[in-house]
């Protein structure tokens, strides 16, 4: 068991690529604690967990609301005593061109995907910290590839904040054993894919045709080959990796 007894909060975890990382780590040993915004469906993977002989708690929380989060931290400390690994995973779009971009459409977006990784990072460290043991792993948009589509201005913003904030983590962090890195997925079959397709007026099937032409390895992810990528960076394989933006699309 590579990450036997070790303690890890996911959020955003209770689909997709949040819940394929999730079940990894537990499939590997880790305790979790599935955060997101809707308790039923963290439950729903608590339950997946358990019944893998893993333990978990479910936890709502809005990471861009710092009572929440530091509820959420909490509840971990309260429950397992420790926080070995963070995976901020939380994230959302709300795509519009910049003349019809709302403040809400920016706020919302920066605040749960930049903002919600500074609040989480900023508490759960502080237990990492005491121990002289962590890994943080940040998931964000492909940098620079995924960046400056149209349209996602603020989505772009964001992962870009989240590629410097991963540099600037690292460093920081480091004299204390503990290890920032981020993983940048593309082409991976969500539930988010699935609405974006609609939104174009397509459906997941057509993208599945014209996309692998795109993808050196022909095919397009799962939330398990991000899930793997997560495991060895929140393992002590990666111990001397550190700062890094690890591409998961399949390619260059």
């Amino acid at each position: 068991m590579r990450l036997l007894d070790k303690v890890a909060i996911v959020t955003g975890s209770a689909n997709g690529i949040g819940k394929g990382i999730a079940l990894k780590l537990a499939e590997h040993g880790a305790k979790v604690v599935v955060s997101d915004t809707s308790l039923m469906a963290a439950e729903d993977l608590c339950e997946k967990i358990e019944d893998m002989g893993r333990k978990s708690i479910p936890v709502k929380a809005d990471v861009a609301i710092m009572d929440e989060v530091e509820q959420m931290v909490s509840q971990a400390i309260a429950e397992f005593n420790r926080v070995d690994i963070l995976v901020s995973n939380a994230g959302i779009r709300k795509d519009a061109p910049i003349q019809n971009m709302t403040d809400i459409e920016w706020d919302r977006v920066i605040d749960t995907q930049l903002k919600g990784c500074f609040n989480t990072v900023r508490l759960a460290q502080k237990h990492m910290v005491k121990h002289g043991y962590g890994k943080i792993i940040i998931v964000a948009s492909p940098v620079p590839s995924g960046l400056g589509g149209a349209g996602q201005t603020n989505y772009s913003a964001a992962n870009a904040g989240l590629a410097g904030m991963t540099v600037s983590l690292a460093l920081e962090l480091g004299k204390y054993n503990i290890n920032v890195n981020c993983i940048a997925p593309d082409f991976i079959e969500t539930q988010m894919i699935r609405e974006n397709v609609r939104q174009e007026n397509m459906y997941l099937e057509d993208l599945k045709k014209a996309l692998p032409a795109q993808i050196a390895l022909r095919r397009l992810g799962k939330p398990e080959d991000v899930g793997n990528v997560a495991l060895f960076l929140a393992s002590d394989e990666s111990s001397y990796v550190s700062g890094q933006v690890i591409n998961v699309r399949g390619g260059p």
